[in-house]
């Protein structure tokens, strides 16, 4: 095997999944394990570019090239530690990520991209299994104390870093189990529960503790939580979902498809919840992110009798347009493991107006075609396309077109927070308004990937140590996703 040319020798490959007739039938993850010479030469397709544009991509900045190089030379501990000195879960992002990192590899030029993602989880699996991955507990104990608010990947990722820098860390949560989106919002066969149960055990161990079943703002009031800890941290998301507010929205079978998957999820952990019976029932999923993909490969799963997904957008091209050059994400065509298991996809479709049979329960959709024209300001306008109205029937409709905001009820609502033009939480360095209050991931930034709010996670763990220690906190433009103490 040779790593001098790789890149020429050796074609980008996946590891082999279980057939979609076969995966659909259970909820457990179902890519299958391709072997250790197999990794390898996938490293090896790395190029170790002089200027590696993955590591901007990354807004971890994962030292790519680097973890690839030890991969290729069998040294998987040393592949660990780099790969672990600035992601705090690679065995989540190694299976959930999207990669931005791919979309800048430079080998994505004239070729097709370093497996980035798969060698990352690869390398995470392996440090789990020969038992590298320790308790990352702190040298110092500071005798300071931070509550996070929120178990998501920002809330763990900012308490890991916290409690590793010697502070006493509390992570309270409204559900009644620890992981946020990464447990309730991504179903199992592409983020087993029990990766997410492994993680937080080492957390527990580490000494944060986790509270479930603790609404703030509800079952807590948040000027207590400010009083009784020294600094207090909101990862709260962005978790108010978009609504489509056309005539017959109230009918029955209409969902938002978070309240779907987090039904689902609590049915396949074997909790008894009044879960969307779709046995037997044609669905129509509103929206063509991957929220929506994973809306299509549940209700497969669910014995569905059909899916269509219906996107407003244009349908992207297969490969890359004359305007969105490498390094930028690709905005191209994506099909997931779900599409490949059933569904009929359609694009430029706007939803008109939900229709009922019986005036209770939804029976379908009234739809129309549309087109995308560039206006005389430069910007993009929808036009309906004439005479292109048309119904599809369903009985079950799951509304997956985005998040808007966080949800500010309660007394978190009467806290003299700021909030930007989206109504997000405002910040200056990961500071709001609020004395010792913080505020991270999708909740300051608004909507976004798992990488991105565990790079806030690790920012915010900064800005909040120097307060604790009375440092000057410098710009958040040069908080440093991997400080000093990891």
């Amino acid at each position: 095997m040779t790593k001098k040319d790789g890149f020429i020798k050796y074609k980008r490959a996946l590891p082999a999944c279980e057939t979609a007739n076969k995966r659909v039938k259970h909820f457990e993850e179902f890519v299958l394990d391709a072997g250790e010479p197999h990794i390898m030469e996938q490293s090896a397709r790395c190029m170790d570019c002089g200027v590696p544009f993955c590591h901007k991509a990354c807004p971890l900045g994962n030292k790519i090239p680097h973890f690839n190089d030890a991969v290729f030379r069998k040294s998987w501990k040393e592949a660990y530690e780099i790969l672990a000195s600035t992601n705090n879960f690679p065995e989540f992002t190694g299976r959930i990520c999207p990669a931005p990192c791919e979309g800048s590899c430079v080998l994505g030029i004239n070729n097709d991209p370093v497996t980035i993602e798969y060698i990352e989880k690869s390398i995470a699996e392996m440090a789990f299994e020969k038992g590298w991955i320790k308790v990352n507990k702190p040298r110092k104990e500071s005798g300071k104390s931070v509550a996070v608010i929120g178990s998501g990947p920002a809330g763990l990722a900012c308490a890991d870093q916290l409690r590793a820098a010697g502070h006493n860390v509390t992570v309270y949560e409204k559900a009644d189990r620890i992981g946020g989106l990464l447990r309730y919002g991504i179903p199992d066969f592409k983020l087993a529960k029990k990766v997410v149960a492994r993680r937080v055990d080492l957390l527990r161990q580490a000494g944060i503790a986790f509270k479930t079943n603790q609404n703030i703002g509800v079952d807590i009031d948040p000027q207590q939580l400010m009083a009784d800890y020294d600094a207090v941290v909101l990862c709260i998301g962005s978790r108010k979902p978009r609504d489509l507010n056309i005539e017959g929205r109230s009918l029955k079978g209409i969902h938002f498809a978070m309240e779907f998957l987090t039904k689902a999820n609590q049915s396949v952990a074997g909790d008894a919840v009044d879960l969307m019976d779709c046995k037997g029932k044609n669905v129509l999923v509103i929206g063509g992110g991957d929220t929506g993909s994973d809306c299509i490969g549940t209700s497969n799963r669910l014995g569905a009798k059909s899916v269509i997904q219906l996107e407003l957008l244009t349908k992207p091209p297969t490969e890359r347009a004359a305007d969105n050059p490498w390094p930028n994400w690709p905005m191209i065509l994506r099909t997931t493991s779900s599409h490949e298991e059933g569904v009929e996809r359609e694009w430029c479709i706007a939803t008109k107006r939900f229709l009922s049979a019986d005036g209770v329960h939804l029976s379908g959709v009234e739809t129309v075609e549309v087109r995308w024209e560039k206006g005389a300001n430069g910007r993009y306008q929808m036009l309906e396309i004439p005479d292109s109205k048309r119904v599809i029937e369903c009985d079950l409709a799951f509304l997956a077109i985005g998040f808007v905001h966080p949800f500010l009820e309660g007394s978190l609502a009467r806290l003299p927070l700021t909030l930007d033009r989206r109504k997000n939480i405002k910040t200056n360095c990961y500071h709001t308004t609020v004395d010792n209050l913080f505020a991270a991931g999708d909740a300051r930034m608004g909507q976004s990937l798992v990488v991105h709010a565990i790079a806030e996670g690790r920012k915010v763990a900064e800005s909040v140590d120097a307060f604790l220690k009375g440092a000057e906190v410098v710009k958040e433009e040069e908080l440093d996703v991997n400080p000093f103490w990891v």
